[in-house]
């Protein structure tokens, strides 16, 4: 058994779709794209490549625009989707450069089509690159308004056959109330879909946590600032140090 594959047989989870926001990427104003942040991004992702894992990457943007804002200007909403889906493909190719000065072979496909600048999203041809150890971005949600990219990453971790569905976010899992607000919170080491859906956490669009439902696609909810907290989701160290784990189970 050679190391790669040795290290496979040791993941908790072998194919992981890694939902960010687009504000993980920006500088400390909250705006725009930071190279020191994709830097850093990079470094983490790369940790957990080297395990053996294939990975996918749903990237936001709202560092760039967020859609929502346009509408309460006046603007229409599927031209203000656009405009955001077209900001997530930003992000990836920004990405997709940490990635590559870190050695990792990376491939930004979107489901907007823009060819001179990366793939069309083809399921076939993604499952292929990480069958080969090439990272993917999927980039341009699921390329139609109306939809989150919370909602396109629960559609690749279906379509593409993922172990399990990472939101990585920058609190430690799902809390009965915002912990940066109510230091008291309590934070849940595990969550049915149901509960959540039921309770209406603050977790993901709930369209995305229904087609995780519907497929029976794991959500781990992680801080992925907190350190080595990647790794240990991939190596499934236990959430009694972090992160909630949402899935079919019921306490």
């Amino acid at each position: 058994m050679n190391e790669t594959t040795r290290q496979k047989s040791d993941l908790a989870y072998r194919r992981l779709v890694l939902k960010l926001s687009g504000d993980a990427l920006a500088d400390p104003s909250g705006c725009g794209v930071d190279a020191t942040r994709a830097a850093e991004i990079a470094g983490r992702v790369a940790a957990v490549h080297a395990l053996g894992a294939e990975i996918v990457i749903v990237i936001g943007g709202g560092n760039l625009w967020r859609g929502h804002v346009g509408v309460d200007q006046g603007m229409n909403q599927a031209q203000a989707d656009s405009m955001g889906m077209l900001a997530t493909v930003i992000n990836g190719l920004a990405l997709q450069d940490a990635l590559e000065r870190c050695g990792i072979v990376t491939r930004v496909q979107t489901a907007v089509h823009m060819n001179t600048l990366a793939e069309p999203y083809i399921r076939l041809r993604a499952v292929r690159h990480l069958e080969k150890g090439r990272i993917v971005i999927s980039a341009g949600g699921t390329g139609n308004p109306y939809f989150t990219t919370d909602t396109a990453a629960a559609l690749r971790a279906a379509e593409l056959g993922a172990d399990v569905f990472i939101k990585a976010t920058k609190v430690d899992g799902v809390f009965s109330a915002d912990p940066e607000i109510h230091p008291e919170a309590e934070r849940f080491s595990h969550l049915s879909y149901r509960e959540v859906l039921a309770g209406k956490f603050l977790v993901m669009d709930m369209t995305a946590v229904t087609l995780c439902e519907e497929n029976r696609m794991p959500i781990l909810v992680l801080d992925f600032w907190r350190e080595d907290a990647l790794v240990d989701a991939l190596l499934g160290v236990s959430q009694a140090n972090g992160g909630t784990l949402i899935d079919g189970a019921t306490a």
